[in-house]
């Protein structure tokens, strides 16, 4: 038996909470695309203006730095001022075609649909797996996002049906629930599923959820490690890091050959 078998039955685990971008779906590399060419394009425009050389955005570091795990505006914020860039806010009916926090995110949107459309939804094939295993043996089972495109990207997979809850931005955003690391989405997911954090498991791949599921008294919080950020998803408090569920699903089918 695994570790985080042998965990997830020591501690009595109800329920399973699943962050979906890096754990069920792999569509970081779609979004950075989309940050990048966004990003790029304005500052250049910017630079154009000022008469200023901007950094370019940065693929792996920017990305998790700035974007990983965070809402759009807050992260468009936070990059534009990394390159000393205050922008406005704009109105909430901003069209992409504004300069406006509002408006960046809307084409930033935009590019993500683009590529997504080209490139179509990758699935952690075995995540799914696994989650299928976990709910034949009765556990319950939610999904979380801080994207306002979760029930898109799912519907794009063939897994809207799931998962027996899903708490989004758009969700988030109804309900007025904080962002990570905030445990708010995390604890509405488990409210409605029925359970208490202290009989429920968090799977997340970034630093920033991590500290949002720690904070919200989980009984057991795993990191989820395809990029080589296990050092800082245990900084931020994680009980256990797997390097995806193929060796999760691996042993399940050995177990049940020998």
């Amino acid at each position: 038996m695994s570790n985080l078998s042998n965990l997830i039955k020591e501690k009595n685990i109800k329920a399973l909470i699943l962050d979906m971008d890096g754990v069920i779906t792999n569509t970081a590399g779609l979004h950075a695309e989309a940050w990048k060419k966004l990003c790029d394009s304005f500052l250049k425009q910017r630079g154009e203006q000022d008469g200023q050389n901007y950094k370019p955005f940065e693929l792996k570091e920017d990305y998790r730095a700035y974007v990983d795990g965070v809402p759009r505006l807050d992260a468009m914020r936070k990059f534009m001022e990394s390159r000393g860039i205050t922008l406005q806010e704009g109105q909430p009916d901003d069209d992409a075609d504004k300069d406006t926090v509002v408006g960046l995110g809307e084409r930033k949107d935009l590019y993500f649909h683009e590529l997504l459309k080209q490139n179509g939804v990758v699935v952690f094939d075995s995540a799914v797996q696994w989650v299928k295993e976990q709910q034949k043996k009765g556990l319950k089972t939610a999904i979380v996002s801080a994207s306002r495109n979760c029930l898109t990207i799912l519907r794009r997979a063939g897994l809207e049906r799931l998962f027996e809850v899903r708490v989004d931005r758009v969700i988030a955003g109804e309900l007025k629930l904080k962002n990570k690391p905030a445990p708010d989405i995390y604890l509405e997911a488990a409210r409605q599923l029925g359970v208490k954090p202290e009989e429920t498991a968090v799977f997340e791949d970034a630093a920033i959820g991590i500290e949002g599921a720690k904070a919200g008294g989980f009984a057991l919080v795993v990191g989820v490690d395809h990029s080589f950020k296990k050092e800082a998803l245990e900084m931020k408090g994680a009980d256990l890091v797997i390097k995806g569920f193929g060796a999760e699903v691996k042993a399940k089918s050995e177990s049940v050959n020998s």
